[in-house]
């Protein structure tokens, strides 16, 4: 291997691997045999008619749901051969996941609900609560902490919903339609943060989307139709 091929293979480390992933409900196929596979540093979106499978291997790929046959592999780890509290925290640590409606608790402040993933890992309040507010602030939500959702714009409640993601410093984030409920302004500023966040963090992202502003923006789009990777 020659010294540039060296430096090539390093920058383009493998996060996630799927091969021949199927999945079924009932009599209906909705993944036919999936093979796909996302590098560090990656942006990735997911485009496709509605039906076409794109947010079942989403969760697939978030370990959220089990493929009927196929594989799954993070870094060479493969998360369905462990127990499902391994698993969960294997998902904790090294997946992070942006919702459409962003899926924040109402009761907990936007501070508390970052907070949450770093608890459940088991890190300190204090550790938890300091690196929260780090990412709050460069999220431009310092004045926001002590806010509970309702009383937060649309567009704060997808940034606190991404700062949760990056909570636990994920390997990968996978985003289901992250800009489908904001408006123009609001849609704008989240697709030019998760590339602040690729730059400056060095953070991965999957994104499913029917957005071809951000898909367009994306270093890599991948086509799906009927359960299949068309392109």
């Amino acid at each position: 291997m020659d010294i540039r091929s060296f430096f090539s293979a390093i920058e383009n480390i493998m996060i996630v691997e799927t091969k021949g992933i199927t999945k079924s409900f009932s009599s209906l196929q909705v993944l036919k045999g999936i093979d796909l596979s996302i590098d560090e540093r990656e942006i990735v979106a997911v485009v496709g008619p509605s039906g076409a499978g794109k947010t079942t291997l989403l969760q697939i790929m978030g370990t959220l749901d089990r493929p009927d046959a196929g594989m799954l592999s993070f870094m060479g780890i493969e998360p369905f051969g462990l127990s499902e509290r391994d698993r969960a925290s294997f998902r904790n640590r090294h997946i992070g996941f942006v919702f459409q409606f962003h899926q924040l608790l109402p009761e907990f402040t936007a501070l508390e609900n970052v907070m949450i993933p770093a608890l459940i890992a088991g890190r300190s309040y204090d550790e938890a609560a300091k690196r929260a507010k780090d990412l709050l602030a460069f999220l431009r939500l310092s004045d926001r902490t002590g806010h509970k959702p309702a009383e937060l714009s649309g567009g704060e409640k997808q940034r606190v919903a991404v700062a949760r993601a990056l909570m636990n410093n994920p390997s990968v984030i996978l985003a289901d339609e992250p800009s489908g409920s904001l408006d123009s302004k609001n849609k704008d500023e989240l697709h030019t943060l998760f590339f602040d966040l690729r730059n400056e963090m060095g953070q991965t992202f999957v994104i499913v989307t029917h957005d071809e502003q951000l898909a367009r923006l994306a270093d890599r789009i991948v086509y799906m139709k009927d359960g299949l990777i068309t392109s």
